[in-house]
């Protein structure tokens, strides 16, 4: 055993600490749903969209944004299953990242058309895509994987654009952030494109 790799970490310990995470705050996104309590009767139809829908809005771009960083974050340890102590602080990072989701959704859920906490928000999506990019990157040091660098840059350009967007207009920018769901077609674009 050499003494570079006495000082690697093996990424399978953070992955066991990665699912938990993941799975933790993905549950507590729908925590700030609103309680039947909410109501003073049985609601009409339109109660139910009036008091619901800014919340399943945001959990549900939430949860598929935390579900496709929790996938890319297992792609990227299984292709680099060692990693020395820099790499495993900015992995913790990324996880900080994640366990704050459940807060800035929780604040988008009930102010999702106001500008600051759109911004905020979106500032948050583009903070966990960079970190992921940057961890892509590492990762892939010395290696050519256009499909895998662009597929973990594209989220970066759409959040950058959406939050730009929410600082105009908030309405439009939830819809730009979802253009981020298409990073893997990006991916296989670039991985045509270079073949």
């Amino acid at each position: 055993m050499t003494l570079q790799q006495i000082h690697l970490f093996e990424m399978r310990r953070l992955e066991m600490l990665s699912n938990t995470i993941f799975g933790v705050a993905m549950t507590l996104l729908a925590y700030d749903l609103p309680k039947a309590s909410s109501f003073a009767q049985a609601p009409d139809w339109h109660d139910v969209l009036r008091v619901y829908a800014q919340p399943v809005i945001a959990l549900t771009i939430s949860f598929v944004v935390a579900g496709l960083f929790w996938f890319s974050h297992h792609r990227r340890l299984a292709v680099a299953p060692e990693a020395g102590r820099g790499v495993v602080f900015l992995n913790l990072f990324f996880l900080l990242s994640i366990i704050i989701l459940p807060v800035t959704n929780g604040l988008y859920g009930s102010y999702r058309l106001d500008g600051v906490v759109a911004v905020i928000y979106g500032f948050h999506l583009l903070a966990i895509a960079a970190l992921n990019a940057v961890l892509w990157v590492l990762a892939l040091r010395g290696r050519h994987d256009p499909q895998l660098l662009a597929t973990a840059l594209f989220p970066v350009c759409v959040f950058v654009l959406g939050t730009a967007m929410a600082f105009i207009e908030p309405r439009v920018a939830q819809y730009i952030w979802c253009l981020a769901f298409l990073a893997p077609f990006a991916g296989w674009l670039a991985a045509r494109r270079s073949a």
